[in-house]
């Protein structure tokens, strides 16, 4: 009997979350091993019974402040990215050629700021029809995908963002998207012809020649 009482707590402790200070230390190799920002589902999954992987988040995120690598936000997951006033160090190592039409940077632009956007809705705004090409490439970047069909005659499809769009530009949500101001300042606002003034055909070949990416898609 004497042998039971003293066992059972022993068996109890083996349920036990660890310390909050060890449950930082597990995320922090997570999340600093994961070549993908991760969920706080998924850091649950990996780690002991009853921790708390959000609080865990929290510690961590505060005590990263300051340091050369942040504790990051990026849609509904996290990750560890280098602060923004020190991304020059690694320019030579991340820095990756990406061309863009004005097309392309132009829609992408409707998008993020009017997700969810349907194609007929992204060229009304820009007073121009938007080829096939333009979307694909974006797709193909993995910047947008789709979203849901809209409830409205036809159905059409929408596009929206993705959390690679949120990540390659720093930004916690679509939310942080720079204003007015800044958009005028990297050219992606000024006055476009009134609709109809370019055919379909015009706008395939402004796709097909691709210029440099402005001061807001810049890598």
């Amino acid at each position: 009997m004497a042998v039971s009482e003293e066992t059972e707590p022993q068996e109890d402790t083996l349920f036990e979350a660890p310390v909050m200070a060890e449950q930082e230390r597990m995320v922090e190799a997570v999340l600093f091993a994961s070549t993908e920002p991760i969920t706080v589902r998924e850091l649950e999954s990996r780690m002991p019974h009853g921790c708390d992987a959000a609080e865990a988040l929290v510690r961590l995120r505060k005590r990263y402040e300051g340091r050369g690598v942040r504790v990051v936000k990026i849609d509904d997951a996290w990750a560890m990215r280098t602060a923004p006033d020190l991304g020059y160090l690694m320019q030579k190592e991340t820095v990756e050629t990406r061309k863009l039409s004005r097309a392309a940077i132009e829609t992408l632009a409707i998008i993020a700021y009017h997700q969810p956007a349907t194609r007929a809705e992204i060229e009304e705004i820009r007073g121009v029809s938007v080829s096939r090409g333009t979307i694909d490439q974006l797709l193909e970047m993995e910047w947008i995908r789709f979203g849901r069909r809209k409830m409205t005659p036809g159905r059409p499809v929408t596009f929206v963002v993705t959390p690679s769009f949120l990540d390659h530009f720093g930004l916690e949500n679509a939310r942080d998207l720079p204003g007015l101001k800044e958009l005028r300042s990297a050219g992606l606002l000024e006055n476009r012809p009134p609709p109809g003034a370019f055919s379909v055909a015009e706008e395939e070949d402004e796709d097909e020649a691709t210029t440099g990416q402005s001061e807001l898609f810049e890598d």
